[in-house]
């Protein structure tokens, strides 16, 4: 039980009280990012249906567990913002070494891919999409998906490597437009009333279990759809909640929830679980392992950020086209979060270095130190809700990049002439 879920204490209590029938129905799962939340949140679903002996072995080959370590169990409803593609990227690279080699875990890395993809296409399964405007256009991307994803499945033949490396190259490419796409950054309240709604019925085996990721970051509509749900949940669910930031989860859902802290592993520790999962010997985290994979590094990613953000400094508007372009449309939008991170920390160091320096050069510069510290946390603060904006645009309501930047350039030029005049 909770064999896959490396060094975190949640799991022995996590196993212990679904062990002695005192596990209730409403869990939060709280701690850092990549420390393995969705891994127990998943593990507890299968765990809940297994109706193997013992109970919750990884290696169970009851029906229930063979689907669930496959995440296609009708009785499973996953939703919530999540950058996929990275994973599945990394699994990839797993599987077609292990096949390459012959190795002897390539039924692991079988899994490790499958579940990748799943933990993608599980937050567009129709239960939660049915009436949407764009379902049309999802259930094009994840037809194909599923039907080369059948060739993957771990109970199935593997396929010639060739065929192999097409099958991965062509998932990959889907999986990307997929997320990139149609990939939301908080859970529509519609689809928690749907989610409600499904949890109500009878489960096919065992329990249904509903998995809620970044409850932290859901709007305040949500959060009270959610909360309703929460005070009279049905009872053969399970509801299971991830946020990083627990004091960011309303206080009446933390009322409601049994949280289970999830703490952040040491770069040893995750130095091995790099190793443990991908079967490679590289990385002291598993951040930094998976963004390699991105199509430009984070350090590359950062730079252009100081770039763009020291021309808008100097009153000029860089070549956001050409910009969009290197970044590769920020395609996965992990590359957004970074850039943009990287254009409030370009800010932040410029005005850190214009407060140190008083010479006459530094002077004419819009953020110089002789402006009130007031005027400069105004400044930051409106710069701040601007890159924002523009984050939102691009996630939320599927602005074009170059369209976002150039709002947030002008932005940049308005707050910039405030500030200096």
């Amino acid at each position: 039980m909770f064999e896959n879920l490396l060094y975190q204490n949640a799991a022995s209590l996590i196993g212990d009280d679904i062990a002695a029938g005192r596990l209730p129905q409403a869990l939060l799962f709280a701690g850092p990012a990549m420390s393995g939340k969705l891994t127990a949140a998943l593990e507890t679903a299968r765990v809940l249906s297994c109706s193997g002996s013992p109970k919750g072995l990884w290696q169970c080959t009851c029906p229930s567990c063979l689907k669930h370590k496959s995440l296609v169990s009708p009785d499973l409803l996953l939703a919530g913002s999540r950058d996929c593609t990275l994973e599945i990227a990394a699994a990839a690279k797993t599987l077609k070494t292990a096949a390459q080699n012959n190795a002897s875990y390539i039924t692991a890395a079988r899994y490790l891919f499958v579940r990748s993809v799943r933990k993608l296409t599980a937050r567009f399964n129709q239960v939660l999409w049915e009436g949407d405007e764009k379902v049309s256009k999802i259930a094009a991307i994840t037809s194909v998906i599923d039907e080369h994803l059948e060739e993957a499945d771990p109970l199935r033949p593997l396929q010639e490597l060739s065929d192999l490396e097409k099958t991965l190259e062509t998932l990959t490419a889907q999986c990307l437009k997929l997320e990139s796409s149609f990939m939301y950054d908080s859970i529509p309240v519609s689809q928690i009333r749907k989610a409600s709604s499904w949890a109500r019925l009878t489960a096919a085996e065992g329990k249904r279990v509903l998995i809620f990721e970044h409850a932290d970051r859901m709007q305040d509509s949500v959060k009270n759809a959610l909360l309703k749900i929460l005070e009279e949940p049905p009872a053969d669910a399970f509801f299971i909640l991830t946020a990083e930031r627990k004091n960011a989860v309303l206080p009446t859902i933390l009322s409601r929830v049994r949280t289970y802290t999830f703490n952040e592993r040491t770069a040893e520790r995750q130095k091995e679980a790099v190793q443990r999962i991908f079967h490679e010997e590289c990385c002291d985290s598993l951040a930094a392992y998976l963004n390699g994979f991105l199509p430009a590094s984070a350090e590359e990613i950062e730079k252009e950020a100081f770039a763009f953000t020291a021309s808008l400094q100097h009153g000029d508007v860089p070549d956001i086209e050409a910009l969009v372009k290197r970044l590769k449309n920020f395609e996965p939008r992990i590359m957004l979060s970074i850039f943009f991170d990287g254009v409030l920390k370009a800010v932040s160091q410029t005005q850190k270095t214009a407060n140190s320096e008083n010479d006459a050069q530094n002077a004419q510069h819009f953020a110089q130190g002789s402006r009130s510290e007031a005027a400069q946390l105004t400044y930051r603060k409106r710069i701040s809700d601007a890159v924002q904006r523009s984050y939102e645009d691009i996630r939320v309501y599927n602005q074009s990049p170059v369209s976002a930047l150039e709002s947030l350039a002008y932005a940049f030029l308005e707050e910039a002439f405030s500030l200096a005049s």
